[in-house]
């Protein structure tokens, strides 16, 4: 097959979640481990940090898979979705896995495909491993993609396992409440492995401290030893102060995330990077310093309040629930700018109400749609939208909707696409830049 062949076959012979939703999702780890025992248990063969949480897992798996890598080790990185190229799933050292080696593995999977018959995302996990086993990866960063407890990634034996945050996302999937979506990530927590918490609330906390003590699991909440002290934003970079509780030390940070809700996702890295260094693991202030700078160019991450273009402002942020709309909403209070421009774009199982209800009335919006079979319909989106006070019209094209959006803008106005991971994904960078 070629590559362009091999990925048709996955994609519509695989039920993948991106596109058709809950159908894909499934309640065990049976057909991953079957998996992995047909190419011999891959995942046994190197070192693991596995990362859970609701927002935010995306930003901390880049930023420690950046200082890993520039602390000397091998890195492999396993994210989830893609934004362009499914290739971006899968990366060691920053460099996606080989379109030859996505070939090979496909083909020489293929007969436990048709047996087994995974789907999309349990087969990617087994590539993913297959390919850090075969390239000797010291270490792999790898991202849960839905929950924990039952997610394909949960079959390994981490060094350090991290729960960046809960908030309200696949409610249909893991729970209607925090305390039963905490259940689903806390699945994550291994015997006698340390586990750094982002964030918590009272009814999230018990259920993480439970779920470590009965694993007998060193459990640090983030901020324990790090606290932020100050930030300023930078329009391409985010300039942190943060002290060392014990010591108080300060010691200033440049981020090339940008967003302000990555000061919550620094304190989780650096609680991390100290874990780390205490099992031994050789990472100096100097490296960690140097890797966040330059995340984007080390692991290839965008898509997180990026700002591609000034006067006007053009952002672009996956934010795509309630929570993560929250601190986009934080992020805006925090600039300048005159008239606000939303290019907007959901899949329909979100809570789509709750995020339009949080939307700001005085903005103008432009409605579209992935061209995905789980985007929600411009149209309707519209429709929605106009019965909470939004107001707009609908295009069927993102980079219509987004040509419009900068055509009505004026040069002190800011344009913000968001809604959905696939929808940024869409968003013709080359046009824009």
């Amino acid at each position: 097959m070629t590559y362009a062949e091999t990925l048709d076959y996955l994609f519509t012979r695989l039920p993948m979640f991106s596109r058709i939703g809950a159908a894909a999702y499934k309640t065990d780890l049976h057909n991953t481990i079957a998996l992995l025992e047909q190419i011999d248990n891959p995942q046994r063969q190197f070192k693991t940090i596995h990362i859970a949480g609701t927002n935010g897992k995306g930003s901390v798996s880049h930023m420690l898979a950046a200082i890993l890598q520039q602390a000397g080790y091998k890195t492999g990185l396993y994210t989830s979705p893609h934004l362009v190229d499914f290739r971006e799933r899968i990366r060691i050292d920053g460099e996606m896995i080989p379109e030859t080696k996505v070939i090979a593995f496909t083909e020489r999977i293929q007969p436990a495909i048709e047996s087994i018959d995974p789907s999309f995302f349990e087969l990617t996990v087994a590539m993913a491993f297959d390919h850090f086993a075969n390239e000797q990866v010291d270490v792999a960063v790898i991202e849960t993609g839905l929950g924990g407890r039952l997610d394909s990634t949960n079959v390994i034996k981490p060094e350090l396992s991290i729960i960046t945050n809960i908030g309200w996302d696949h409610m249909n999937l893991l729970g209607n409440t925090l305390e039963k979506i905490a259940f689903e990530k806390a699945g994550i927590i291994k015997l006698n492995t340390p586990v750094v918490i982002g964030e918590w609330i009272q009814e999230t906390k018990q259920v993480f401290e439970e779920k470590a003590a009965s694993m007998n699991a060193p459990l640090i909440w983030a901020g324990s030893h790090f606290q932020i002290a100050g930030s300023e934003w930078k329009v391409r970079s985010l300039a942190v102060r943060a002290m060392e509780i014990e010591t108080s030390k300060l010691v200033e940070y440049e981020l090339d995330l940008i967003g302000q809700y990555q000061l919550k996702n620094l304190t989780t890295v650096l609680e991390s990077v100290r874990i780390l260094k205490q099992q031994d693991w050789q990472i100096s202030t100097e490296v960690v310093l140097s890797a966040l700078k330059q995340v984007k160019a080390l692991t290839g991450f965008w898509g997180r309040w990026d700002v591609i273009k000034t006067h006007p402002y053009l952002i672009l942020d996956v934010t795509h629930n309630v929570h993560g709309l929250d601190q986009v909403l934080q992020q805006l209070k925090a600039m300048s700018y005159q008239q606000l421009h939303v290019v907007l774009g959901m899949v329909n199982d979100k809570d789509i109400q709750g995020f339009l209800k949080k939307l700001p009335q005085e903005a103008t919006y432009y409605f579209t749609q992935a061209s995905i079979p789980r985007a929600l319909p411009a149209s309707e989106l519209k429709t929605k939208a106009n019965d909470l006070g939004l107001t707009g019209d609908a295009y069927t094209l993102v980079n219509e909707a987004i040509e419009h959006a900068r055509q009505q803008a004026t040069p002190n106005d800011l344009v913000l696409v968001t809604g959905s991971i696939f929808l940024i994904g869409e968003v013709d960078l080359t046009a824009l830049r």
